[in-house]
């Protein structure tokens, strides 16, 4: 026998608890949870029961692998299921041949933990923040299932799709951001070695200066006396920005505030879904109880609001209402998504409307991009525009003057 230790939630509640279960795999470790009353959102083995049990043995040091990485190793991982060769030579071969030594040992550690007694999905679950919930619990339910050659398929189509979605909002944030670094260093430019030559020839003139070429030549003098202050102004900025994105009160208050934008709106909600939606299709195809689908979908979701929304509908699953009812009260998710999802619980294809809506989703995410992209070009432009006409006229406006007054 084997001892679990497992996190679920009371049925009928919202109440986490925690616990210990003796059982012989993974699979009857999970069903005595349920018989417990509870719904298992985690469980992992803890130590094998017998007369000769060897102590645990600690932890290897594994690097935190990146998206990309973590598709070069599902990838790999995959082909070689695929052609019926063991997990651990397929993992030897990861680690002499892969071309990226994080992958390499990642591979030696999970050979390492598997040689020693292990499973595939019981070694990786010990790794959570080098692999993630979503990638364990999908792992998980494929080896439990008899089927991780098909899951390591699913899983890296999921990987693929999680990293186009943000290849795509990343592109689209890029060029603005691009633009105003690119202002605010002409600008620094102008001030710090321009104005300062206009100054001598302004003095000569003897005349009063318009107030919005005196200020910017201050800013200039100050700026080149006390050039040390930009980095640290850059640097303070930017630890400043960071601060607001990952301390919570602030994050949680960003993430409401970008829902009631119109346009970013859609890019939120949209890019969060479309990861909600791929995992809970995936989870659902591998066999994942609805609950769990929902669970490790959530974990995909990085703005707060909606995170919370789907919590709520989640427990409204666990209280026996239909998966699109629960969702549709979060008055979050796109209707056609609602549809095709209720479409599929009526149909009983609820794997296959998933399949569908994550289609759908992709195509709309597309949509958004190129509006919010043809959205973007005119403003930054007009932002361009009018940082031009100010420098420009702070340098001009006293040499009309001088010309009008003689």
């Amino acid at each position: 026998m084997t001892i679990y230790n497992y996190t679920a939630i009371k049925d009928g509640t919202n109440e986490v608890v925690k616990g210990k279960v003796e059982a012989d795999d993974l699979r009857e470790a999970r069903a005595a949870v349920r018989e417990l009353g509870f719904t298992p959102t985690n469980i992992v083995e803890e130590k094998a029961v017998g007369k000769n049990e060897d102590k645990k043995k600690p932890l290897g040091k594994m690097p935190k692998l990146g998206l990309a990485e973590q598709i070069d190793f599902t990838s790999t991982l995959q082909i070689l299921a695929a052609a019926g060769i063991p997990i651990i030579e397929s993992l030897l071969f990861i680690e002499n041949d892969a071309a990226k030594l994080k992958i390499r040992q990642c591979a030696t550690e999970l050979r390492r933990q598997i040689m020693n007694g292990g499973t595939f999905a019981g070694t990786v679950a010990k790794y959570p923040e080098q692999f993630g919930q979503v990638y364990i619990g999908l792992v998980r339910a494929g080896e439990d299932a008899g089927e991780l050659e098909k899951t390591l398929d699913r899983l890296l189509e999921l990987l693929n799709k999680q990293a186009a979605i943000r290849s795509k909002v990343i592109g689209t944030l890029m060029y603005p951001v691009f633009v105003i670094l690119l202002a605010v260093f002409i600008v620094i430019v102008m001030l710090v070695f321009v104005f300062p030559v206009f100054k001598e020839m302004f003095d000569s003139m003897g005349m009063q200066l318009p107030w919005i070429t005196r200020v910017l030549m201050e800013m200039g003098l100050w700026m080149k006396k006390n050039w040390y202050a930009i980095p640290l102004a850059f640097a303070a900025i930017g630890a400043f920005i960071r601060f607001l994105f990952t301390w919570k009160p602030s994050k949680w208050k960003i993430d409401e505030i970008v829902l009631k934008i119109p346009v970013l709106t859609d890019l939120i909600q949209y890019s969060n879904f479309a990861n909600f939606i791929a995992v809970m299709q995936v989870a659902y195809d591998a066999g994942v109880p609805i609950l769990e689908c929902l669970y490790l979908s959530n974990l995909t979701l990085t703005n707060h609001t909606l995170e919370t929304r789907v919590e709520e509908a989640t427990l409204r699953v666990q209280q026996g209402q239909h998966l699109s009812a629960a969702l549709r009260s979060t008055r979050t998710m796109p209707k056609m998504i609602l549809f095709m999802i209720a479409t599929g619980e009526q149909s009983g294809r609820l794997g296959d409307m998933l399949g569908q809506a994550t289609n759908y989703i992709d195509k709309q995410l597309d949509t958004i991009i190129d509006v919010m992209t043809k959205m973007i070009e005119p403003i930054m432009l007009i932002v361009i525009g009018s940082i031009v006409l100010v420098l420009a006229a702070a340098l001009y406006l006293p040499l009309f003057a001088s010309y009008m007054g003689m």
